[in-house]
């Protein structure tokens, strides 16, 4: 999702057609048949009957109101028992701070018990970003960020992922995730390459496995190509996003422009939504950016004669949020055009979060004139029925209260910590002719110290990064329950050794100290950040990251541990570090960082990026010629796990 939605969590309601919208709105051309007295045979709510007939039924009893409400989808906030369209929660949009899952679950089913009494009672899907696991939900598990997973190149890995995720947003009451993104990112000056997997477009496909994790795995029996599967209750819709090339902007410039050419994005930046339509993904967000000039919002080629018709795609197309409004230049300067060039570009529904009587106006005068066809209007309806019939929620459309204690649920942190294990990437291990640094031994001999320096060693929210409680994530350890890297350290050492942390030692404290130390670990990096507020042109490491590496490293043997989003320029301090762990962005589980560290486990990531040397090289990626990297695509040392 996009930089408004910093204010809130994107819970995406979508407009039932309910009483005050409705009765508004004209019916001409809506077709709308009788909803159906009390006690009279709907087949639309017969769960034998076939989906198509299901979805046939609904769809001709529907008024134009009713469907252009479907296609609606609005934040949380504006809400209410008059207003019941599909809802969204933007980052950081909850229902009071630290809410347990009992209240999510209150608020969600609040909204489907208004929905459910309309003439029609079709039931609202509730939308939340969850693209490290329940990002927005106090105590929830945060799984390492997608760049460190790619790392893991393992698919069985995510696909577990995405089911723990799955069950932790089901715990508050909701059936649908904007995740996971599939982003080919080939520039880290972007601000959301944490978000991608790999600059590798191999990688990608092999980690939308994350889909099934989510969803549930299509029986072997297979189902209609293209067509949408939730296997039930303790799954998820997905949605792939952002669709399609919004890694591949010029400069890596957030919302920007992919300059390329029509083979380069079928090669590069489409294969992932190959993957993720044979996964039978529910949902394809699309993307802000635009391909060659034209915006993908209204991008017709793309996104209906490609994914709708050639992919053979069979969910439903949501914008991003308020992705409409941003077609024309300004933003909505002519808002008419641009629901015409959405709607008629293939958009299903609209995430409209504050604005959407504005909306409901302009499409239902655009209908009702003859600009947008009704057979446009009732394809995307009908996209959108058949996700929420194949999710069970005519059926189930209440959460399943015995679910609550899914939300932080130790075995979902003990999957994130083994994640974190197998993210991580050593980099150098040991100088020229001396012995490797790693694994530390965890006993020292009497009086033996360790220091432990950096700002990033004892800080929860920078091991999250962005997407972790509000939009654009929080510093410092309050925000949520977790182990910090520093709090793994302390825990893997054996008793008598003595840790000695300190945030940010100068040269002095280094000097007159460095005989009482065995050995140090640096854990510096980027502070948390989401979308273009992480834009960045040069990708150093942040202060005091370099002074505290050059006053620590220089005098102690050290092991740098490096939390950022992307590869960060680190050539210049290479030669006086002994060890450098890329540890991305790895959430929660910070003991899993201390567990390979002190070798209880071996290092076995591989870099899923290309790490450069300096930022004029950008960009850079693994084929390229010239290809002169400081650490080339699929570096990565292997240790052995140790018992001492």
């Amino acid at each position: 999702m996009t930089t408004a939605a910093a204010a809130c969590s994107l819970l995406l309601l979508q407009l039932c057609g309910c009483v005050a919208v409705a009765a508004a709105l004209p019916m001409k051309g809506g077709g709308g048949g009788g909803g159906g007295g009390e006690g009279a045979y709907l087949r639309y709510k017969d769960p034998k009957q076939p989906l198509n007939t299901r979805i046939d039924d609904l769809l001709r009893r529907m008024t134009l109101a009713e469907k252009i409400g479907q296609m609606s989808q609005i934040e949380r906030e504006n809400a209410t028992a008059d207003v019941v369209n599909n809802v969204l929660s933007g980052g950081g949009s909850v229902p009071a701070k630290n809410a347990p899952p009992q209240a999510w679950v209150k608020m969600v089913n609040g909204m489907q018990s208004g929905a459910l009494s309309t003439r029609l009672g079709i039931p609202i899907i509730y939308g939340i970003d969850a693209v490290h696991g329940h990002g927005n939900v106090y105590k929830a598990t945060i799984f390492p960020h997608n760049i460190g997973l790619g790392c893991t190149r393992d698919p069985e890995l995510a696909q577990r992922i995405g089911a723990a995720v799955a069950l932790e947003v089901r715990a508050t009451g909701i059936p649908y995730v904007f995740a996971p993104c599939v982003a080919v990112c080939r520039d880290p000056r972007w601000g959301r390459c944490y978000e991608s997997f790999s600059e590798h477009p191999g990688v990608v496909r092999n980690m939308t496995s994350i889909i099934s994790g989510f969803q549930g795995e299509i029986p072997a029996s297979g189902g209609r190509p293209g067509a949408p599967y939730i296997a039930g209750q303790r799954n998820v819709a997905a949605c792939s996003k952002h669709y399609v090339g919004d890694g591949g902007t010029t400069k890596g410039v957030n919302e920007g422009n992919t300059v390329a050419s029509f083979h380069e994005l079928m090669a590069v930046h489409m294969p992932p939504y190959y993957n993720a339509v044979i996964r039978g993904v529910s949902t394809v967000m699309v993307s802000f950016s635009s391909w060659n000039g034209v915006k993908m919002h209204a991008n017709h080629f793309l996104v209906t004669d490609h994914l709708k018709n050639r992919l053979r795609f069979r969910g439903f197309i949501i914008s991003d949020w308020q992705g409409l409004d941003r077609i024309t230049t300004p933003d909505h300067a002519d808002y008419l055009l641009s629901i015409k060039l959405g709607i008629l570009a293939g958009i299903d529904m609209v995430m409209i979060p504050y604005t959407y009587t504005e909306f409901i106006d302009d499409l239902t005068l655009l209908v009702q004139n003859g600009t947008i066809p009704m057979s446009r209007i009732d394809d995307a309806v009908r996209r959108i029925l058949r996700v929420k019939f194949t999710m069970g929620l005519f059926e189930n459309p209440y959460a399943d209260t015995s679910l609550v204690g899914e939300l932080g649920k130790q075995e979902h942190r003990d999957l994130a910590r083994e994640a974190v294990r197998k993210s991580l990437v050593l980099l150098k291990n040991g100088k020229p002719g001396a012995k490797p640094l790693l694994p530390l031994p965890k006993k020292l001999s009497y009086g033996g110290r360790v220091l432990v320096a950096g700002s990033h060693a004892d800080d929860l929210g920078s091991q999250c990064g962005g997407w972790t409680i509000t939009w654009q994530g929080l510093t410092g350890n309050n925000l949520t329950a977790g182990t910090t890297i520093l709090d793994g350290i302390l825990r893997a050492v054996a008793p008598g050794t003595d840790v000695v942390y300190s945030k940010n030692p100068d040269a002095d404290f280094v000097q007159q100290n460095k005989p009482l130390f065995d050995y140090a670990i640096v854990v510096v990096g980027e502070p948390p950040y989401a979308e273009t507020f992480g834009d960045n042109l040069n990708l150093t490491i942040p202060a005091p990251g370099p002074d505290i590496i050059q006053n620590v490293c220089g005098s102690i043997r050290c092991v740098v541990v490096l939390v950022s989003g992307r590869p960060l320029v680190v050539e210049p301090f290479i030669d006086i570090i002994d060890a450098l762990v890329a540890a991305w962005l790895p959430g929660t589980e910070g003991q899993g960082v201390s567990d390979v560290l002190f070798g209880d486990y071996g290092f076995t990531g591989k870099l899923s990026r290309t790490w450069f040397r300096s930022v004029d090289q950008l960009p850079m990626n693994v084929g390229d010629a010239p290809y002169d990297p400081l650490f080339p695509f699929g570096f990565g040392l292997q240790t052995q796990p140790s018992t001492y």
